[in-house]
């Protein structure tokens, strides 16, 4: 992690006032330590020096603001979410992108090149966050195909990392 620096509250007030639009919901960051650090290509927001959200790019070199599964630990019920069976638990937590074939449920509200967060079905726990190939309707109802392209999952470097 590199250029680790203290922000005020206003500082990132726009950004995290997106964030919260984004996805309905209450940050509750008011008397939190925050801060912001460089983590290989993203920018992380740390609230009481825990990662809970991350600024990315997408292909069109658009910056968008999402939870980290850390955030999402405390935010789950965010929008902007796909549901997949236990069959797919696995290779999510290898990395591996997700296939609509393990999808059972996904957020109305999701398009094509959205961020979306990959929870599992019964117990609603955050497994990984990536950007949707395809809408809420396609990724429910097709069998066959890519769903979400991984970004960040339990297990990896952001996981565990150490602050």
């Amino acid at each position: 992690m590199k250029k680790r620096r203290p922000v005020r509250r206003k500082k990132i007030a726009p950004l995290l006032n997106n964030l919260e639009k984004a996805l309905s919901i209450d940050l509750e960051v008011d008397g939190a330590f925050l801060e912001m650090a460089e983590y290989g290509p993203w920018t992380m927001v740390l609230v009481d020096k825990i990662a809970k959200a991350i600024e990315v790019e997408n292909d069109d070199n658009v910056r968008f603001v999402f939870l980290t599964l850390r955030g999402f630990l405390e935010h789950d019920d965010a929008a902007k979410w796909v549901e997949v069976d236990h069959g797919a638990i696995p290779f999510l937590m290898k990395g591996a992108d997700c296939m609509v074939a393990g999808v059972h449920g996904a957020d109305a509200s999701i398009g094509v090149g959205d961020l979306v967060w990959i929870r599992d079905m019964t117990h609603k726990r955050p497994l990984a966050i990536g950007w949707a190939t395809m809408n809420a309707e396609d990724l429910v109802s097709m069998t066959k195909g890519k769903g979400i392209k991984t970004l960040h999952w339990v297990g990896d470097e952001l996981w565990d990392m150490e602050l």
